[in-house]
C-alpha cells in the first residue's frame, strides 16, 4: 500500500513559525527514510496556526535537502494566480528536482475574505473561470496550444525533461468530473468533506478521459489520521488535538460541557484513530472500498514529536521503514 504525507506546517503551542517550517523539512526527511511516496505541503493565508502561504518556496527548501521522495503542492490555489506563472514556477522546481515534482491544484480561498481580497480581488469571479484556467495550465505544462491560440508562441521556461505531474484536489463530484474530463490525476480530501468519497472517486474513475490512450486514472484518498502506541494513547492525542483546535485549556481537571464532548465525538468520526494495527487495517479497508491507488495522511497533533511518531508507527506497521529516523532529522 502506497502511503504519502500531506503537511500544513502547523505551529505547535509555544513554537514559532520558523520552527514549524523547519519541522516540515524534518517531517519530509523522515517520510523519505520511512518509505512514504510523496510529501505535499498546503497553502494557507493569514492563519496564526499554519505557517506556509507559499508551497513553492518550501518545496525548493525541502527538495534541496531530500533525494527521492516526491514533493508537491497540496494545493496551489489556482484562482489566486496566473496559470502561466504557476507553470513557470513548477517547471523550475521540476528542473531542479527531476522526476519528483507534483503540482496539485485547488480552488479554495485558503484564508479569510480579507486575505482573499488582498491576494486576488474578486475571488468568486476567478473561481467561476477555474475550469478554463485549469485547461490553460495543462496546455502550458504539456505544450498543447494549437498554432491559432494566443499563447502558442511562448513557453514557461525552463522546460524540464519530465513535466510536473498534475493533480486536481477536491471534495465534490464536480471536482472529480473536472479532473476526469481533463485527464489528470485526482486527490479527494476526505478529511475535509462530509460527502460520499467512495461515490465521488468512482465518478472520477468511470469518467476519466486520458489525453493519450496509455494514460490511466490515478486517485489519492487524503485522510486525517492519529496513531499512538496504544488505542488509549491515540484517543488522548485526539482530545489534545481537539483542545488545540478550539484553543481551550489543557488542564485535565477542567470539566468540559456536553457541547465540547459532542463536538469531539463528531470530530473523531471523520478521522482514523487508533494503535498501529487498527490504523493500518482501517487504511487498507478504505483504500480498497474507495478504489484509491494511494492513501495520503494528514496528522496534526499538539507537538511535532507526537506528529512524527504517528507517521513512524504507521510506517513500521506496514513494513515500510525503520522505527526511528536517523538522528540528523532532529
Amino acid at each position: 500500500m502506497k502511503l504519502s504525507i500531506l503537511d500544513q506546517s502547523p505551529i505547535s503551542p509555544g513554537k514559532t513559525a520558523q520552527q514549524a517550517l523547519n519541522e516540515s523539512l524534518k517531517l519530509a526527511q523522515a517520510g523519505e527514510a520511512l518509505g512514504y511516496t510523496r510529501f505535499w505541503i498546503a497553502e494557507h493565508h493569514s492563519m496564526d496556526d499554519l505557517a506556509c502561504p507559499a508551497p513553492e518556496v518550501m518545496l525548493g527548501y525541502i527538495g534541496g535537502q531530500t533525494n527521492t521522495i516526491r514533493i508537491g503542492a497540496g494545493a496551489v490555489l489556482l484562482p489566486h494566480y496566473s496559470p502561466y506563472r504557476v507553470a513557470e514556477t513548477y517547471n523550475l522546481l521540476a528542473t531542479l528536482f527531476p522526476g519528483r515534482v507534483d503540482l496539485g491544484i485547488g480552488r479554495a480561498p485558503g484564508g479569510s475574505a480579507e486575505a482573499t481580497i488582498a491576494l486576488s480581488g474578486n475571488f468568486l469571479e476567478k473561481v467561476r473561470h477555474l475550469p478554463e484556467s485549469l485547461k490553460t495550465l495543462i496546455k502550458f505544462i504539456h505544450h498543447d496550444f494549437s498554432h491559432e491560440e494566443m499563447f502558442s508562441k511562448i513557453k514557461p521556461t525552463p522546460v524540464p525533461e519530465t513535466a510536473p505531474k498534475l493533480w486536481l484536489l477536491g471534495t465534490s463530484e464536480k471536482s472529480a468530473k473536472l479532473a476526469a474530463e481533463n485527464g489528470i490525476a485526482y486527490a479527494f480530501g476526505q478529511f475535509m468533506s462530509e460527502s460520499d468519497g467512495r461515490a465521488i472517486l468512482q465518478t472520477y474513475l468511470e469518467n476519466f478521459q486520458g489525453r493519450m490512450s496509455k494514460e490511466k486514472p490515478e486517485a489519492i484518498l487524503a485522510v486525517s489520521v492519529l496513531c499512538g502506541e496504544t488505542t488509549d494513547a491515540a484517543e488522548k492525542l485526539a482530545w489534545r488535538s481537539y483542545l488545540r483546535k478550539k484553543q481551550l485549556p489543557k488542564d485535565n481537571e477542567i470539566e468540559y460541557d456536553q457541547l465540547h464532548k459532542d463536538e469531539f465525538a463528531a470530530m473523531k468520526k471523520s478521522m482514523v484513530i487508533g494503535n498501529p494495527q487498527e490504523v493500518v487495517k482501517s487504511l487498507r479497508s478504505m483504500k480498497e472500498n474507495y478504489g484509491a491507488d494511494e492513501i495520503m495522511i494528514i496528522t496534526i497533533t499538539d507537538s511535532f514529536e507526537s506528529r512524527l511518531r504517528s507517521y513512524e508507527l504507521i510506517a513500521k506497521e506496514i513494513g515500510k521503514g525503520p522505527l526511528s529516523p536517523p538522528e540528523c532529522y532532529w
